[in-house]
């Protein structure tokens, strides 16, 4: 039975010269983080790192060990700079193999595309007591190995393998937000804020000031994975606002 007063997280390694270069936007770390929160799983934290072994080594053995789980996007294609599959096995203390099952899914999909070469093979290895993660996409599966996941650094293929995992993951509840925004400098109200959040165990709020029209403002981010929580303190907030003259607007501006 799960433990819903447990709080599950995550760790995202993102592979990539070509992120870390510019050249590239990253898109995974938004979707990842939006479907981990769905599946009660919180993102804790995300590392960007070169396609080098020895960083991916260590970056893997550090969070994979802090935290719950751990995702990967990047660098498990069929090119010789695609080494993440490699790392994460060395990490792990094992082999890496060809997969029968992925092989015979890329054998089907290359079919009538060419066959499956020698590069595409590539894309059937995976560290030794692995399993797959279905893609529909593409034919080259995702892998998971342990409490590690290895995901296609193609924003719509990841998209893909998540919809694969979905539901199979433990995690807890999902956590629940509310905006209330209100035009003031979030600096004349600190103390307000701090204690609000104080009064209403298991709650957190977040403030994100802006600039707009001249005057500042700003958006106050409520959570909680306790309904009853968040709504009460959403009120107490949107009072306190008020009593101060300054007009809460719900759901922000």
């Amino acid at each position: 039975m799960t433990d819903t007063n447990r709080i599950w997280t995550a760790a995202l390694i993102v592979v990539g010269d070509e992120i870390l270069s510019g050249r590239t936007q990253d898109k995974n770390i938004a979707q990842i983080a939006t479907w981990l929160g769905v599946q009660g799983i919180r993102l804790r934290e995300v590392r960007v790192v070169p396609d080098v072994m020895d960083a991916i080594i260590e970056a893997v053995n550090t969070l994979r060990a802090r935290n719950d789980y751990l995702f990967t996007t990047g660098g498990i294609g069929p090119t010789h700079d695609d080494i993440t599959v490699d790392a994460v096995a060395a990490a792990l203390g094992v082999p890496v193999v060809v997969h029968p099952r992925a092989r015979a899914i890329l054998e089907a999909y290359y079919a009538p595309r060419g066959g499956l070469n020698e590069a595409r093979l590539r894309m059937a290895r995976v560290p030794d007591g692995a399993d797959l993660i279905e893609n529909r996409l593409s034919g080259a599966p995702g892998i998971r190995a342990g409490n590690v996941f290895l995901m296609a650094g193609v924003p719509s293929i990841t998209a893909q393998m998540l919809d694969g995992l979905t539901g199979t993951l433990e995690g807890g509840l999902p956590l629940l937000s509310h905006t209330v925004g209100c035009w003031v400098a979030e600096s004349e109200i600190a103390d307000l804020l701090r204690e609000t959040e104080a009064s209403f165990a298991g709650v957190a709020i977040g403030s994100y000031p802006f600039f707009r029209e001249g005057r500042v403002g700003a958006n106050f981010v409520i959570r909680s994975t306790d309904q009853t929580q968040l709504a009460a303190c959403v009120s107490a907030l949107s009072a306190a606002l008020a009593s101060l003259g300054r007009e809460p607007f719900d759901g922000g501006i």
